[in-house]
Formats: C-alpha cells, structure tokens, sequence
C-alpha cells in the first residue's frame, strides 16, 4: 500500500516575492518556448529559472542551467523568496475551471508518498520517453528538492475520508489563490492537523500515475543513486497530488497523433464532414470514432471514422494502424486546431483526432497489466508548478 505523510513545503512569500501570478507556471512538459521566455520575464523569482532554465550553449555553460537552478533555489531561502511550512502538512488543493460550457472542480491533497517500484500500489498507466528522463535527473541531482507534484488518481478509495477531510478544509478561504491564462483557479490550503483519516484512506488504496510519469521514474532513479551513497533519506518520497477519481471525476482529454514524416498508415476512409468543429462534436469514445485531417486533391479535408475494438480509442489507433506503420514520426498535440494547422500548412501529412476518456477504461487497462501508448491521456487541469515545493533539506 502506498505510505503517504505530510511534509515541510516551501510556499512563495508574496510580500518578498510579490503577486503569485507572476510567479508559477504549468508543468515544465507543456511550457512552450515563447511560454519560457515570457515566464522568464515576469519576474526574476519566477518558478521557471527553477524547472526550465535557460541553457546557453552558445555561450559555452551548456548544463549550467540545472546548478544555476540549485543556486536560484538556496538564495530565495535565503532571502525569504521562499518560506518553510512551520511543521510537516499536508495541502489541500482545489481546481476551478469551465469545460464544456459547464462549471467544474477538481480537489485532491498534496502529500508525500514513499516511493516504490511501478506496477505495486503505485502504477503507470502509459510508457515514458528516454529523454526528458535524463534531463530531469540532472536537475533533481542539482536541486535536491521536488520541484513539481506528481498527479495520481485513486480510482477505487475504500472511503469518503478524503472528500470529508477536503469538505472541512476548503469551507474556508485558501492560503493561496491565483488565476492562470486558461482561466483555471487553483486554490491551496496549508492543514497542520485533521489529515489522519484522509492519509488511511490513501494507504489502503492504490494509485495510478495521471501525469508525471517520467517525474515519478525521475525520483526512483535517483533515490537509488542515493541509498547507495547515503542510505535512507528524503530523497525515498516524491511530493504527489492525490485525487479520488470516483469523487471528483477528472476530465482526460486527448492528446491527438500528427504524422510528421514516414509512410502514411492505411486507414479507414471514413466519411467527410464540414470542418474541424464537426470533427470534434463527432469523436467519441464510445463508438472508437475518430477524426482525420489530411490534404486531398490540394483541399484540407476531414473525416470522420471508425475502429473496431474496444475503447480508449488511442488504443486501438495505435494498434491497427500508427504502430503498423514503417518508420513513422509522430508529433503528440493536445491542442486540435494546432494539430490541424500542422497538416494545413504542409508540416505534417495527417492528423488523427482523438475524443476524450474516462479513467474508469484508463484503469481497466491498467489492472490488466497493459499500458496505454506514450502520451495517450491530457489529464486537465494540472497543478500549478511553484505553489509547493517539497526540500529534501526543509
């Protein structure tokens, strides 16, 4: 079972630091470049000199930018930038935001959660990339801190403690709020006491990975390296959003496929629609109904087709079709009309236009023992990077 515990955190002090929506920033993985520099620009206390330096290889420091992280963070503890919880806690958190037209919210706690190999308690639920692990290990190794929380869902919990916990919480106003450029916002509370009930019930449950699964393989990597230096420590726990899933129902959005280079796959033709709107009032989960964009006749046409099988339908996409095709490149687009631009403009030859999930089929894979293709699942809103940190030297 999962052990979760409070912990010291590190939060903002907005009277040295000043206005939190100058300070934090998404998840490194889905920052932009022109994101990164603008985040550069509104403040020099900014979340993002912490998780996404600049790298100057022109300038000859090419890999600097993880020891000037580790430099940034000790001097805002030092000036005050950056302030310790009195005692370990846990923090509730709270996402308000619009989709579909309708008002909706995501609650969950931020905890640590001691950690363990993938696939016990704590599972997956789609493959990493090589890359941005090694990255993220160099900056973990620099920082020693956990910079951004892992999000997991428990999708069956065996009680309502943690709803109870989060109802008494957040009846009253947060320690912090802010508002980000979607509109999504993120409140945090700081609970020295009344988790108990809350932090069993997360014990006797499992949890699936959501988002942060390279943060998570990160963390074990580096934990290893350090139990074998130095034994047991703080680098055993990562910092982890908790939400039940069967509470709070989190959207899992699409994160559509745009092929980039290779032989195009053979698919199903499908039917031709209007535009990319139709496209995407079409797309269902339920029926494995997807969208396709690609250049006919020098026309940008899109289709709507269908694939047997059972859902999620990026299941049965890769496995018909994307993972058939000989040295295919794809791009991973959360964004539909970017990926239909893609195409439009003759970067890529297709797109293929995904519908959004339930974690229930996310989790039926999952207890299987299967994972769902790299980048398969958008679970939004995600947690605002820089409103805790987790030392590992609080």
């Amino acid at each position: 079972m999962p052990e979760a515990r409070p912990f010291i955190g590190l939060m903002y002090d907005p009277a040295v630091a000043g206005s939190l929506d100058a300070l934090t920033t998404p998840p490194y993985d889905v920052i932009s470049a022109e994101d990164q520099e603008r985040f550069h620009g509104e403040s020099p206390y900014n979340v993002i000199r912490l998780i996404l330096g600049r790298d100057d290889a022109d300038l000859g420091d090419s890999g600097q930018k993880y020891t000037r992280a580790a430099s940034h963070l000790s001097e805002w503890r030092d000036r005050g930038v950056l302030r310790p919880t009195q005692s370990p806690t846990v923090y509730p958190y709270q996402l308000d935001f619009r989709l579909g037209g309708a008002e909706r919210r995501v609650r969950g706690v931020l905890v640590e959660i001691e950690l363990e190999p993938l696939g016990g308690s704590v599972v997956p639920h789609e493959r990493t990339l090589a890359g941005p692990i090694e990255d993220r290990l160099h900056l973990l190794r620099a920082v020693q801190a956990n910079l951004s929380p892992v999000y997991a869902v428990l999708v069956r919990p065996s009680s309502d403690a943690l709803g109870a916990f989060l109802d008494e919480q957040t009846a009253i106003g947060p320690d912090l709020q802010l508002t980000d450029d979607a509109g999504t916002t993120h409140r945090v509370w700081v609970a020295a006491t009344g988790w108990d009930e809350a932090l069993q019930e997360i014990r006797n449950s499992r949890l699936m990975i959501a988002d942060g699964h390279h943060r998570y393989t990160v963390a074990l990597a580096h934990r290893d390296e350090m139990r074998a230096r130095h034994g047991a420590g703080p680098w055993d726990a990562m910092m982890t959003m908790v939400v039940d899933a069967r509470a709070e129902n989190p959207p899992v959005l699409p994160i559509h496929r745009v092929v980039m280079g290779g032989a195009l796959p053979e698919a199903p033709r499908g039917d031709p629609v209007r535009d990319l709107a139709e496209v995407l009032a079409t797309v269902s989960d339920d029926d494995l109904t997807l969208g396709v964009v690609a250049i006919e006749d020098g026309r940008l046409i899109h289709r709507i087709a269908s694939l047997p099988g059972v859902p999620p339908v990026v299941c049965a996409l890769h496995e018909q079709i994307l993972d058939r095709a000989p040295n295919i490149a794809l791009r991973f687009e959360p964004d539909a009309a970017r990926a239909e631009q893609a195409v439009g403009s003759g970067v890529a030859s297709a797109a293929y236009v995904l519908p959004p999930t339930q974690v229930d089929r996310v989790w039926n894979l999952v207890s299987e023992g299967k994972l769902l293709p790299q980048k398969s699942t958008y679970f939004w809103p995600k947690p605002r990077t820089g409103l805790v940190i987790r030392p590992f030297w609080p």
